[in-house]
C-alpha cells in the first residue's frame, strides 16, 4: 500500500470519529493507534493533516484525535524527526491556544501532547511555550498549565528554564485578573516549587550541579509576595485552594531571613483559610511545609504563634470525621503531621496546651486530644522521655470517661505509653487496672439498625480493643513481664473483674510460661505468687493460693462464658500448680489436659452441664485426695465459703461452688470443722432464692456420704437453735412477707433431708429413715395451729417435699435390703402424692407436682407391703384424669403449656402403670389394666385417645418383654383386645395410628407367647406389621385403607378360630363409631376377615352383604365394593343385553353407572366379552360429523357421534378395574390400535350441543366423574387400557415425557404419538408384531389424521432395535416406501424420518438398504410440493444419521450433488434449516477423512467462510452445529495445526472466545493456504450484508485478522479499493458493534503499508 492508502485510511478511520456511540469511538482510536504503532510518522501527519483541515470539527473530536496521538507519542517520541517534532508541536501549541475560553478535555489534550513530545525535544517545546509566552502579554491559561506539567515530567529538563520562565512570569502575576489564570500561576509555582526541590535533591543526577537554593530564592519570593498579600484574599474559593497549595513548598525555598519575616503573617493568614474551606487538607499539608521551614532555619518567630497554632490544629483534629473520603482521612495525617513538627521543637509547650485540655468534659475535645498525645507519644518519643510523669498524672479524669469513643482513645494511649515504657513508672499500674476493667465490660445488646462503625463506637468495641492491647503487652512486650506479673493476679478474684477473666487467664499463662523459662535458663527456683514483686506493688494485694484455685474452678463450671473462660481457667491453674500445692504439678499435668481435651470435643450449645460440672467435682475430689493435707483441705473450704456471696447474681456458678464445698467437707478429717461450717451455712444462706435451696441441699448431700451422723445432727441442731427460731420470730413481725420466707427455709431443710437420703451409704440411711428424716422432713411440712396439723399450701413447699420423698423412696429402692425390708409408712405416703394430684388443676399443667408424685410412687409401689386392689384402681384412675383430661400442648388454660413437661409427666405415668402391672403379670391383670384406659381408648377428644392408646402401647410391650408362660394355656381376650385396637389404625388423629399397630402386634406376639413360642421368635407375618406403619402416615386415604386391609390380613392368618366370632363382633360396633377413619376402617377389616376366613363362617355372608347393601343405599362409599357380586352375577347371564343398557346411560355416567361398569370385570372371561363388544360398538360408527358455521367458507366443526363416544366412556371404566387385566392382555392388539385410532381422529372434535351444555352443568355442580371431551376420553382410556395390560411403565413414561397431553392437541399429537412408540418399543416389545401389523392394515385410511398417526408410530419404531428382534424390520420398511408417494407432506416427512431412524435403531441393516435409503433421502431434498421446506429439512437430518454407515461407493456417487444441494441452506432464515444443513455438512466431511477428492475439496474450501462466521449465528444450535462442521473440515484441509485449532477450540460445552479463536484460524490460513486470501475476503464481504448483527460483526473482524496474518506478497489478491468501500459503509451500520469491528479492520490494513 501506498503512503497515500494509508493517508486514506488514516482519513477514513478519522472521518469515523465522530461516531455517537463510545464504544466505536474507542474503537476508532485504537485502530489509529495501531497504525501509529506501525507508522507512526505517517499517522501522526495524517492526524496533524486531517486536524488542520477540518478546522470547524467540534472540539471533543479534535480532543479524541489529540489524545490518540498523545498515545502514540508515548512509546513512539524517539521514532520522531525533528521536523515532525516541530509539525506537532506547532499543531498541538495552536489547539491549545485556538480559543481563549477554557475547554479542558480540548486543551488538556493538546497540552498533553506537548508534555509528550517534551520527554525527547524539551528544549524545542519550551522554545514554542515562551513564544507564547511573552513579557508584557498575559499568557493563554494552558500554557501556563503545559510549563508546570513539563516540570514534573521532566524535572532536569525543564528546571533550567526556570530562571527565564519566573523573569518573565513575575510581571504577568500582577497583571492576572482572571481566577482560572491564576490557578494556573499557583498550579505552575507549585510544581516549579517541588521540582526545584527535587532538582536540589538529587544535584549528583542533574546536568547541571551548580544550581543553588539561591537562585530561585529572589523570584520565589517576589512570587510569594503577590500570591499571599493579593491572591489569597480573593473570594474565590478555588483560587484560595491553589494559593496555599503553592505556598506551602514556595516556602522551602525562601531565604530563611525573608521566611523569619513573614512567618508571622503568613501563619495567620494560612490558619484563617481553616474556617473559609470544608476541605482542608490542602491548608493542612502546606502548614506542615511551613512549619518545616520554620523549624529547618530554626524560626524564633514560631513560638509567637504557638498558641494560635496549636489551637488551630487542635480545632481540625477534633473535628468529627463524619465521611471516609481520602482527603478527610489524609487531613487528619497532615494535620498529626504538623503536631509531630511542633512536639520536636516545643515539647513542653505542646504538652502545657494539650493536658489541660484532657480535663474537659466535652467528649470531642477529650478525644483529639488523646489521639494527638498518643501520636506525639509514638512519633517524638526521645522528646516525650521527660514529660512521662506528667503525662500519666494528666490522664486521671480520662479514665473515669462513660463515654465509648473516649475509652477507645485512652485505651490506644495505654498502648502506646506501654511501647515506651510509660507504665513502669509511678502511676502505671492505674493504667493497667484500667485496662482490666475495659476488658470486663458487660456486652451490649444489638441495636435494631446498626450503622457501618456502631461496633467499633460500642462497649463490645472498647473490649475487643482492650483485650487485644492487655494480649499484646504480655506476650510482645518483654519490658512489661516484671510490671505484669504478678500484678494482674490481683484482678482473678474481685467479681466486678469477672468479664476479664478470660483475657486475664491467657496473659497469666504467657506470662508465668515466660518467667518459668527463664528460670529454667538461669539458677533461680521457679517464681510464685509473692515472687519478683514489683517495687510499686504489694504483696500482701495478690490472692492466695485458696482463692485462685477455688475462683478458677467455679468459674470453669460455666466454661463458655466471655469467650471460652473455662478453659483459659484451667491452663492457667495448670501453671500456677507448683504455687497451689507442691504435690499436685505431676497430677495436674494428666488431669487439666483431659479437661480440656473435654471441652474440645463441644460446643456451648452441645455441652452436656452435668457431666461437666461432675468431672470438675471429680477433678476436685482427685486434687483432694493428691494433696491429702486435713489443714490444707480446711483452708479450702474456708475460703469458698468466704466467695459464697460473691456469686449471688450467677446462680448456676453458686448453686456449683456449693457442690464443691460439699465435696471438700466430705474429704475434711475434721468433724468440728464439717459441723461448724455447716452451721454457717445454714445461717448465712440465702433462702428466698432458689439456687441457694438446691446448693446447700447438694452439699448436705454431698456431705452426707462421708459424715451422716454429723449432717443429721446439724440438720436438727439448727432447728432447735436459737437462730432459726429468731429468723422466724422476726419473719412473723411481717404477715405476709414472714409466712413465705419460714415456708423457704422449711423447703431448704425438706430438700437437705432428700439429698442426705440420697447421697448417704445405704445400710446407714435405711436405720434412719422412718425414725429421723421422713419425721423430720413431714414435721416442717405441717404447722400446728392449736394443737391440729395443718398443712401448708406453699407450692414450692410441697414440691420439696415430694422431691425429697422421691429421693428417699429412691434410695430405699436402690439398698440392696429393699426386699425385705418393710416401709410401714408407704400407705401413707402413697395416699399424700395422690392427695397432691388430686389437688392439681385438672385443665392445666402448670407445675411439675403430678410428675414428681407420680414418680415417687413408682417407687413406693415396688415396695412392701404391696397395695389392695382398690387402692390400686384408685391410684391408676386418679393418675390417668389428671393426666388424661389436660388440654393438648398448645391449648393450655394459659395459653402456654411446656411441651417438656408435659412429656415428662407422660413419662411418669407410663413408669407408674408399668410398676403396677408387674404386680399381677396375667391376662387378668393385663384386662383390668385395658379396662381402666378403654374409655379414653373411645374419647372423643382426639387427643386424650393418642395418649390412652401410647399408654397401651407401653404397656402391652413390657407385658410381652416380660411374659413367662408356665403352662400352655389359652389368651382368651385376644379378640375382643385385637378389635378394640386395630379400627384406631385409621384414627382421624394420625399421632395414634402407630400406636395402635403397635398394641395390635404386641397382642399377635402375646398370644404366639402363650401358644407356647419361645421371646425371641420372629413370625414373618406379624413382623409384617411394623413395615406398614408408614403406609398408616401417608395423607391418601387409598394408602391407609389399603394398609388397613393388610393389617387385617396379617389379623386373620395368626387369630384362633374361637376368637374370630368375638373379633367380628367387637368389629361390628366399631362400624358406628363416630369418628369416620374408624368407621371405613373397621368395614375394610370386615371385608378382608370374611375374605380370608369366610369359608368358617358361611352361615353369616348373606347377613353381611345385606349390611354392605344396605350402606350402599345410605351413600356410604366404603361399603361400594359389597354390591359388585351382584352385578357379575346379572351379566354373567345377560352380558350383551347389559351392556346395551348401560350404554344408553345419559353421559356422563354418574358414579354408580360406573362402579357397575367396573363390576363387569370381576371375571375374566366375562370382561373378554364385554370389551369385544364394545370394540365393535366404538367401530360401528364414524367418529365424527362435520357442520359448517354459519358463514359460508368456513372451516366446518366436527361434532362427535354418540355411539362411539359412549363405547369409548364405558371402555374406560371397563379397563380401570384391576380385575379386567387378562381380558386386557387377550385384546391388547385390537384396543391399543383402535383407541390409538381414535385418538387421532377425535384431535379437535366437539361434543354434540346437549352433550355440552351437560358437561357445563356437571362440572359447575362437581357431579361429571370423567372427562367427556372426546379426544380426553379417548386417551383416558388409552392410558387405562395401558395400565391393565401390564403396560404401566409406557404409561408412566409418557406421563413423564407430557405425552399425554401433546396426543390431545393438534399441535402436539405427532410428537405425542412418536413418544408412546418409544415408549411401547421400550417396554412392551413382545406386544408389537400384532399391533404393528394391524396398523400397517389402517395406512390406507380414509382419514389422513389416522394415516399421519400410524405412519408416525411405525417410524419410531425403526429407531429401535427390537425390531430386528421380532424381525419386523422389512415388512416396517416396506409399509413406509409405500408412503413415498403419498398426497400428505406429513406422512412423506415422517416416511423420511423413519427411514432415517434405521441409523440408530438397526445401524447393522443400513449397509444392505443404502442405496434405497439413499435415493428417498435425496428425492427429499429435491422434493418440490413441500412450499414449507420441512421435507427437505427431514432428508438433511436423515441423511446426516445414515453417511457414516453406507457403503463408501453408494456415498462417493451421491456426495458432491448433497455438498452442492445443501450448500445454499446455510444462510436459510430458519434456524433449524441452517442448523441441519451444516451439520449434514460437516458429515460430508467426516464421511471422506483420508479420501477427499479434489472437487469435493473445492466445496469445503468454499464452506469454510461462512462455517466460521456462523459461529456467531445468534441461534446457539446453528452455532453448535458450525463446530461440528468445522471439527470434521479440519482433516480434509491437510493442515495439522488448524485441525488441531478447530479440535482444541471447538470441543462442544467449551467457551469459546471468538476473537482469540479467528485469529488462530486466520493465521495458519494465511501461513497453509496464504492462496486463499482473495477467495476469503470476497466471501466475507458478501456476509458484510448479513440481516444479522453478530455475523455482520463477525466479518470484517474475520477480514481484519486475514489481512493481519497474510504476507505483502499476497495483497494483490485483494481489492483493497473495494475492500476500503465495504468498510466504509460498516462504519455506518446501525449496530455499535458492527461500526467498531469495521474500525478495528481498518486498523489491520496498514500491514499493507
Amino acid at each position: 500500500m501506498t503512503e497515500s492508502c494509508v493517508k486514506k485510511l488514516c482519513c477514513t478511520l478519522l472521518d469515523a470519529i465522530t461516531d455517537k456511540d463510545p464504544m466505536v469511538q474507542e474503537q476508532v482510536c485504537s485502530a489509529l493507534c495501531s497504525l501509529g504503532e506501525v507508522k507512526a510518522e505517517e499517522m501522526l501527519c495524517a492526524c496533524e493533516e486531517y486536524l488542520r483541515q477540518h478546522d470547524k470539527l467540534a472540539h471533543p473530536y479534535r480532543a479524541m484525535v489529540l489524545r490518540t496521538m498523545e498515545m502514540v507519542l508515548r512509546s513512539h517520541t524517539s521514532e520522531l524527526d525533528k521536523d515532525m517534532a516541530n509539525i506537532i508541536i506547532l499543531l498541538a501549541s495552536s489547539e491549545m491556544t485556538k480559543t481563549k475560553e477554557l475547554v479542558c478535555g480540548w486543551q488538556q489534550a493538546a497540552s498533553s501532547v506537548l508534555v509528550a513530545v517534551g520527554q525527547r525535544f524539551v528544549n524545542r517545546v519550551m522554545e514554542e511555550m515562551l513564544s507564547r509566552f511573552q513579557p508584557g502579554t498575559l499568557p493563554h491559561c494552558s500554557v501556563v498549565r503545559t510549563f508546570a506539567s513539563l516540570a514534573v515530567s521532566n524535572v532536569f529538563g525543564v528546571v533550567p528554564f526556570l530562571p527565564s520562565i519566573m523573569s518573565t512570569m513575575l510581571p504577568m502575576l500582577g497583571m492576572a485578573k482572571q481566577d482560572e489564570l491564576r490557578v494556573a500561576f499557583c498550579s505552575a509555582l507549585q510544581h516549579f516549587s517541588e521540582s526545584t526541590l527535587e532538582y536540589l535533591a538529587n544535584l549528583d543526577q542533574a546536568p547541571d550541579p551548580t544550581v543553588r537554593k539561591d537562585t530561585f530564592a529572589t523570584d520565589i519570593f517576589s512570587a510569594y509576595d503577590i500570591l499571599f498579600y493579593h491572591w489569597l484574599q480573593s473570594r474565590e474559593p478555588r483560587l484560595r485552594l491553589a494559593v496555599v497549595e503553592a505556598l506551602g513548598p514556595m516556602s522551602l525555598l525562601l531565604p530563611s531571613e525573608r521566611l523569619e519575616e513573614q512567618l508571622p503573617k503568613l501563619l495567620p493568614g494560612v490558619l484563617a483559610l481553616y474556617k473559609k474551606h470544608a476541605e482542608t487538607f490542602y491548608v493542612s499539608k502546606s502548614l506542615g511545609q511551613i512549619l518545616e521551614a520554620a523549624v529547618s532555619v530554626g524560626s524564633r518567630t514560631l513560638e509567637v504563634q504557638l498558641d494560635a497554632l496549636l489551637a488551630a490544629l487542635h480545632t481540625q483534629i477534633c473535628v468529627p470525621v463524619e465521611s471516609s473520603s481520602p482527603l478527610v482521612i489524609s487531613n487528619q495525617k497532615e494535620v498529626l503531621r504538623c503536631f509531630t513538627v511542633l512536639a520536636c521543637c516545643t515539647p513542653g509547650r505542646l504538652l502545657a496546651f494539650l493536658l489541660p485540655r484532657l480535663d474537659s468534659s466535652n467528649e470531642r475535645l477529650r478525644v483529639g486530644t488523646l489521639q494527638v498525645l498518643r501520636h506525639v507519644i509514638n512519633s517524638a518519643a526521645a522528646q516525650m522521655e521527660v514529660q512521662k510523669p506528667f503525662i500519666l498524672s494528666s490522664m486521671r479524669l480520662p479514665l473515669l470517661d462513660p463515654s465509648s469513643k473516649v475509652k477507645q482513645a485512652v485505651v490506644q494511649v495505654i498502648s502506646a505509653m506501654a511501647h515506651h515504657g510509660y507504665l513502669e513508672q509511678p502511676g502505671g499500674e492505674v493504667m493497667i487496672e484500667y485496662l482490666v476493667q475495659q476488658c470486663a465490660l458487660p456486652p451490649e445488646p444489638q441495636p435494631e439498625n446498626p450503622g457501618p462503625d456502631s461496633k467499633d463506637l460500642s462497649a463490645d468495641g472498647v473490649r475487643a480493643m482492650s483485650i487485644r492491647t492487655l494480649y499484646l503487652v504480655s506476650t510482645a512486650m518483654d519490658r512489661m513481664s516484671d510490671v505484669l506479673w504478678p500484678y494482674l493476679l490481683e484482678f482473678l478474684t474481685p467479681v466486678r473483674f469477672t468479664g476479664a477473666l478470660t483475657p486475664l487467664c491467657r496473659s497469666l499463662v504467657h506470662l508465668a510460661q515466660k518467667r518459668q523459662e527463664s528460670c529454667r535458663l538461669g539458677s533461680g527456683s521457679q517464681a510464685g505468687f509473692r515472687a519478683t514483686v514489683p517495687r510499686l506493688l504489694s504483696p500482701v494485694n495478690l490472692p492466695s493460693p485458696y482463692a485462685v484455685t477455688t475462683r478458677l474452678l467455679v468459674v470453669s463450671s460455666n466454661p463458655y462464658l466471655g469467650d471460652g473462660r473455662g478453659a483459659a481457667s484451667l491452663r492457667l491453674l495448670n501453671i500456677l500448680h507448683r504455687s497451689i500445692h507442691p504435690l499436685l504439678g505431676r497430677r495436674w499435668e494428666t488431669t487439666i489436659p483431659l479437661l480440656l481435651g473435654y471441652l474440645d470435643e463441644y460446643a456451648e450449645e452441645t455441652l452436656p452441664q452435668k457431666e461437666w460440672e461432675e468431672k470438675l467435682l471429680m477433678f476436685l475430689q482427685d486434687t483432694l485426695a493428691t494433696v491429702s493435707d486435713n489443714t490444707w483441705t480446711c483452708q479450702l473450704s474456708l475460703e469458698m465459703c468466704k466467695q459464697l456471696p460473691c456469686y449471688n447474681g450467677t446462680p448456676q456458678e453458686k448453686h456449683f461452688l456449693y457442690k464443691c464445698i460439699g465435696t471438700t467437707l466430705g474429704a475434711a478429717s475434721s468433724k468440728e470443722v464439717v459441723r461448724k461450717h455447716l452451721q454457717e451455712l445454714l445461717e448465712t444462706a440465702r433462702y428466698q432464692e432458689e439456687a441457694d435451696h438446691e446448693g446447700l441441699a447438694c452439699c448436705f448431700g454431698i456431705c452426707a456420704s462421708s459424715h451422716l451422723e454429723d449432717t443429721l445432727a446439724q440438720l436438727e441442731d439448727f432447728v432447735r437453735s436459737d437462730v432459726f427460731r429468731k429468723s422466724i420470730g422476726i419473719f412473723n413481725i411481717f404477715k405476709d412477707r414472714g409466712e413465705n420466707e419460714v415456708e423457704k427455709v422449711k423447703s431448704a431443710l425438706i430438700l437437705c433431708y432428700g439429698h442426705v437420703a440420697a447421697q448417704a451409704p445405704r445400710e446407714l440411711m435405711l436405720a434412719r429413715v422412718e425414725s429421723d428424716i421422713l419425721r423430720n422432713m413431714f414435721q416442717y411440712f405441717t404447722t400446728k395451729v392449736m394443737g391440729v396439723k395443718v398443712e401448708t399450701k406453699d407450692p414450692a413447699l410441697k414440691l420439696c417435699l415430694i422431691q425429697s420423698t422421691c429421693m428417699v423412696s429412691r434410695a430405699i429402692c436402690s439398698s440392696a435390703q429393699a426386699s425385705s425390708f418393710h416401709f410401714s409408712r408407704k400407705a401413707e405416703l402413697v395416699a399424700q402424692m395422690m392427695e397432691f394430684i388430686r389437688a392439681e388443676p385438672p385443665d392445666s399443667l402448670r407445675t411439675p407436682v403430678r410428675k414428681k408424685a407420680m414418680l415417687t410412687c413408682t417407687y413406693l409401689v415396688s415396695l412392701e407391703p404391696a397395695l389392695g386392689e382398690q387402692a390400686r384402681a384408685d391410684m391408676i384412675q386418679g393418675c390417668l384424669h389428671s393426666v388424661m383430661a389436660l388440654p393438648p400442648e398448645s391449648q393450655g388454660a394459659d395459653g402456654s403449656c411446656q411441651e417438656a413437661l408435659y412429656l415428662d409427666t407422660v413419662h411418669a405415668l407410663e413408669d407408674l402403670l408399668t410398676s403396677l402391672l408387674q404386680r399381677d403379670m396375667t391376662p387378668q391383670g393385663l384386662q383390668v389394666m385395658v379396662e381402666l384406659l378403654s374409655p379414653w381408648i373411645k374419647s372423643p377428644r382426639g387427643h386424650e385417645r393418642v395418649r390412652a392408646l401410647g399408654l397401651s402401647s407401653c404397656l402391652l410391650r413390657y407385658f410381652l418383654g416380660h411374659l413367662h408362660v408356665s403352662a400352655l394355656v389359652p389368651f382368651h381376650n385376644l379378640g375382643l383386645l385385637v378389635g378394640l385396637f386395630s379400627p384406631r389404625c385409621a384414627d382421624l388423629w394420625p399421632a395414634a395410628r402407630p400406636e395402635a399397630v403397635g398394641c395390635v402386634y404386641s397382642l399377635l406376639y402375646l398370644q404366639l407367647g402363650y401358644e407356647g413360642f419361645s421371646r425371641d421368635y420372629r413370625d414373618d407375618t406379624a413382623e409384617r406389621l411394623l413395615t406398614l406403619k408408614d403406609g398408616l402416615m401417608r395423607p391418601d386415604p387409598a394408602v391407609l385403607f389399603h394398609t388397613c386391609h393388610s393389617i387385617a390380613q396379617v389379623i386373620a392368618k395368626r387369630l384362633p378360630a374361637d376368637q374370630l366370632i368375638s373379633l367380628l363382633l367387637t368389629m361390628f360396633e366399631s362400624l358406628g363409631d363416630p369418628d369416620k377413619n374408624c368407621s371405613q376402617a373397621a368395614s375394610v377389616m370386615v371385608n378382608c376377615l370374611l375374605q380370608e376366613r369366610g369359608s368358617a363362617l358361611l352361615e353369616k355372608v348373606p347377613e353381611i352383604v345385606s349390611v354392605l347393601r344396605s350402606k350402599l343405599q345410605e351413600t356410604q362409599e366404603h361399603v361400594l365394593p359389597a354390591t359388585q357380586h351382584s352385578v357379575y352375577l346379572l351379566a354373567s347371564q345377560h352380558c350383551a343385553a347389559v351392556v346395551s343398557s348401560l350404554l344408553g346411560s345419559p353421559l356422563p355416567f354418574d358414579s354408580h353407572t360406573c362402579m357397575l361398569w367396573r363390576a363387569l370385570a370381576v371375571e375374566p372371561s366375562l370382561a373378554t366379552q364385554v370389551l369385544g363388544l364394545l370394540l365393535e360398538k366404538m367401530g360401528r360408527d364414524v367418529p365424527f360429523k362435520e357442520s359448517r358455521a354459519f358463514l359460508l367458507g368456513s372451516t366446518p366443526n366436527r361434532v362427535a357421534t354418540l355411539l362411539p363416544l359412549s363405547a369409548t366412556c364405558a371402555l374406560h371404566e371397563v379397563v380401570s378395574a384391576p380385575a379386567s387385566g387378562p381380558a386386557v392382555l387377550e385384546l391388547y392388539p385390537q384396543l391399543f390400535v383402535a383407541l390409538l385410532l381414535r385418538v387421532s381422529c377425535t384431535v379437535g372434535v366437539q361434543l354434540p350441543r346437549n352433550l355440552q351444555a351437560k358437561e357445563r352443568r356437571g362440572a359447575s355442580l362437581a357431579q361429571a366423574t370423567m372427562n367427556l371431551e372426546p379426544c380426553s376420553s379417548a386417551v383416558d382410556a388409552l392410558r387405562a387400557m395401558l395400565l391393565r395390560g401390564g403396560s404401566e411403565d409406557v404409561m408412566q413414561d409418557m406421563e413423564l415425557e407430557g405425552g399425554w397431553e401433546l396426543l390431545r392437541t393438534s399441535a402436539g399429537h405427532e410428537e405425542g404419538t412418536t413418544q408412546l412408540a418409544r415408549a411401547m418399543a421400550k417396554y412392551a416389545g413382545p406386544r408389537l408384531p400384532l399391533v404393528t401389523k394391524a396398523l400397517i392394515g389402517t395406512q390406507n385410511s380414509a382419514y389422513e389424521i389416522q394415516r399421519v398417526t400410524s405412519t408416525a408410530f411405525l417410524a419410531e419404531l425403526l429407531s429401535s432395535n427390537v425390531v430386528n428382534d421380532l424381525m419386523l424390520l422389512e415388512s416396517l420398511l416396506d409399509g413406509l416406501a409405500a408412503r413415498q408417494k403419498d398426497s400428505c407432506a406429513s406422512v412423506r416427512r415422517l416416511m423420511l424420518r423413519g427411514l432415517a431412524n434405521l441409523a440408530s435403531g438397526s445401524p447393522d441393516k443400513v449397509r444392505a438398504h443404502g442405496p434405497q435409503l439413499l435415493t428417498a433421502m435425496i428425492s427429499g431434498l429435491d422434493d418440490g410440493d413441500d412450499p414449507h421446506g420441512l421435507v427437505a429439512l427431514e432428508a438433511m437430518v436423515g441423511l446426516s444419521q445414515l453417511l457414516p454407515l453406507v457403503e463408501p461407493w453408494d456415498l462417493h456417487s451421491v456426495l458432491l450433488h448433497v455438498a452442492i444441494r445443501v450448500r445454499p441452506f446455510f444462510d436459510s432464515e430458519k434456524m433449524e434449516v441452517r442448523t441441519a444443513s451444516i451439520r449434514l455438512f460437516g458429515h460430508l466431511n467426516e464421511a471422506c477423512h483420508e479420501d477427499c477428492e479434489d472437487v469435493f475439496l473445492e466445496q469445503v474450501v468454499s464452506g469454510l467462510a461462512p462455517l466460521l462466521l456462523h459461529l456467531q449465528d445468534p441461534q446457539a444450535p446453528v452455532a453448535s452445529a458450525c463446530r461440528f462442521a468445522l471439527r470434521m473440515c479440519g482433516p480434509n484441509l491437510e493442515c495439522e495445526e488448524l485441525s488441531a485449532t478447530f479440535q482444541k477450540h471447538l470441543q462442544e460445552g467449551r467457551g469459546l472466545h471468538f476473537g482469540e479463536f479467528l485469529n488462530t484460524t486466520c493465521k495458519h490460513l494465511m501461513r497453509h493456504f496464504p492462496d486463499l486470501l482473495g477467495r476469503l475476503v470476497s466471501t466475507n464481504l458478501f456476509y458484510f450484508k448479513s440481516s444479522w448483527e453478530d455475523i455482520r460483526a463477525a466479518a470484517p473482524m474475520f477480514t481484519g485478522f486475514l489481512v493481519l496474518h497474510s504476507e505483502l506478497r499476497h495483497q494483490p489478491q485483494v481489492d483493497l479499493e473495494q475492500l476500503l468501500m465495504a468498510l466504509q459503509l460498516l462504519l455506518k451500520d446501525p449496530a455499535p458493534t458492527v461500526r467498531a469491528k469495521a474500525a478495528e479492520a481498518l486498523g489491520r490494513l496498514v500491514k499493507f503499508a
